[in-house]
């Protein structure tokens, strides 16, 4: 009698108790982190790095969205650590251990569509992210981000939506106009076809085989000068005009169907040196005091 007695109060105090501790881990603190890394490799394999701040209070650490596996955590000192309670969305890890830093691979986040990988990201803290050094330029939330040599990026509060390819199709198209040759290069998956460059209306146009893919040009400001304007079958498109370096400019677009790209400029070859306004505004400056003189203002 005593022994069901005793058995039923360890399992009513079980059931008291797991309640407990839930509520209680709901409630814990986030931890201080210093530094959350995402490194993506050439396979499109992803792992992660959460560099943790020391607390005298447990805290729990929210995991990034995914399947997570291979978790390790270590010390300042290079030692795995076991004080921490393990669930799958996140850890609970006990006061005073130091600086620690929790390690793991993230699976089912990153997918390979149309020849673009593609990352849909949300991460509260601060995030540095590490890609390919094959990749030259990305993408995020369809905005054109030119790396310059560069395999890493950071992304503030992150809520993301983050492409790039790897080893991109680049096309070399040449203008030929009055004895002076120009490169426009072309950057894309999508095939391009019947390429060329209409002087009198200051124009550069071609045609896209493929819809949804992310199209990026070259273009020699001393052949095309903006600002511009980007048609798809005679329909104003969005486009995003970038990384002007003073002789090249950088136009990309990402067109939702096959057919005719127009992209319109303001100033074309051989209309004008590309100093020339700096010219006319100089020749200004100096005229200024001469009317003066003569009162012809």
């Amino acid at each position: 009698m005593n022994t069901k007695i005793i058995a039923s109060f360890l399992i009513l105090s079980i059931i008291l108790v797991v309640p407990q501790i839930n509520a209680q881990t709901e409630s814990l603190p986030e931890v201080n982190q210093k530094l959350v890394q995402v490194s993506i490799n050439n396979n499109g394999n992803v792992s992660v790095i959460h560099q943790i701040r020391d607390s005298d209070e447990a805290r729990q650490l929210n995991f990034i969205d995914g399947t997570v596996s291979n978790l390790e955590i270590i010390d300042s000192l290079g030692d795995s650590v076991v004080n921490f309670s393990e669930g799958t969305k996140s850890i609970i890890i006990l006061p005073d251990q130091g600086e620690l830093f929790v390690k793991y691979d993230l699976s089912d986040v990153l997918i390979l569509k149309n020849d673009m990988w593609i990352l849909d990201f949300r991460y509260i803290e601060t995030t540095k992210f590490i890609v390919p050094e094959e990749v030259d330029m990305l993408f995020v939330n369809e905005r054109p981000v030119f790396l310059q040599g560069k395999n890493a990026f950071v992304c503030h509060g992150c809520q993301m939506l983050l492409e790039y390819s790897i080893n991109e199709q680049k096309e070399i198209q040449y203008v030929n106009w009055e004895n002076q040759e120009f490169i426009v290069e072309i950057i894309s998956h999508a095939e391009i076809e019947k390429f060329q460059f209409i002087q009198l209306e200051k124009e550069i146009s071609f045609k896209i085989n493929e819809s949804d893919q992310f199209v990026t040009l070259v273009i020699p400001l001393e052949l095309l000068w903006g600002p511009y304007a980007v048609f798809l079958n005679d329909q104003k498109i969005f486009f995003h005009e970038y990384v002007n370096n003073g002789t090249h400019v950088w136009v990309n677009m990402k067109p939702d169907t096959s057919g005719e790209i127009s992209i319109i400029g303001t100033t074309v070859v051989p209309e004008f040196p590309i100093i020339a306004p700096l010219a006319i505004g100089f020749m200004i400056i100096m005229m200024v005091p001469l009317l003066r003189k003569f009162n012809l203002r």
